[in-house]
């Protein structure tokens, strides 16, 4: 599940670990992202994401909604596992700017490239490769092993993070991965056979 919409998705700007909240929209997202996980009769059984607060935001949403309680500690309060492994891509020195006016000055083809390359970085920033190689190895010690224990898991993330959780799973190559549009506070569901 991606962040609902958050305020600087609204502004158009780049984002990547700056902690910014969700907008109205980006609220209601989360909410109907756990309304429809609940008409499905999807049981969550455990719940990992960014330590960025629309991340978080979005997974406590659609949490409430879903309405599951073995979700929640004593406390009321979401057992969420949290870790940067899952933040979103790093866009170095693109962070704050308007992707319009960004592409206004270096070039819609260069913006494009950095945004969407595989293995080119913006500068000061990450690539999605390096996303990648971030992803991976919290993916494969953290999460794959509950997925193994036949745990649905519910990973409440960011766009690139994600997209380099489906390269890690064979769901997309990298070459294949830049066309591959991830809406925000829209769930999307993948059946993981080991």
């Amino acid at each position: 599940l991606r962040h609902g919409q958050s305020q600087w998705n609204l502004e158009n700007r780049f984002t990547g670990w700056e902690d910014v909240s969700l907008t109205t929209q980006g609220i209601n997202e989360a909410i109907t992202a756990g309304k429809l996980i609940k008409k499905n009769n999807i049981r969550v059984d455990l719940i990992f994401s960014s330590v960025l607060q629309r991340a978080n935001e979005t997974a406590r949403l659609a949490a409430i909604e879903m309405d599951q309680q073995h979700l929640w500690n004593e406390k009321n309060e979401l057992i969420v596992t949290k870790n940067k492994s899952l933040n979103e891509r790093d866009y170095g020195d693109l962070v704050g700017l308007n992707k319009k006016e960004t592409a206004d000055k270096y070039g819609k083809e260069q913006v494009h490239e950095w945004r969407r390359s595989y293995d080119v970085s913006p500068p000061g920033g990450e690539s999605l490769k390096d996303v990648v190689l971030r992803v991976q190895p919290y993916f494969d010690k953290i999460i794959e092993p509950e997925l193994k224990n036949k745990k649905n898991i519910l990973i409440a993330a960011h766009g690139n993070s994600l997209r380099a959780t489906m390269i890690r799973i064979g769901l997309y190559l990298p070459e294949e991965i830049s066309n591959i549009e991830i809406p925000t506070g829209s769930p999307f569901i993948i059946n993981y056979e080991n």
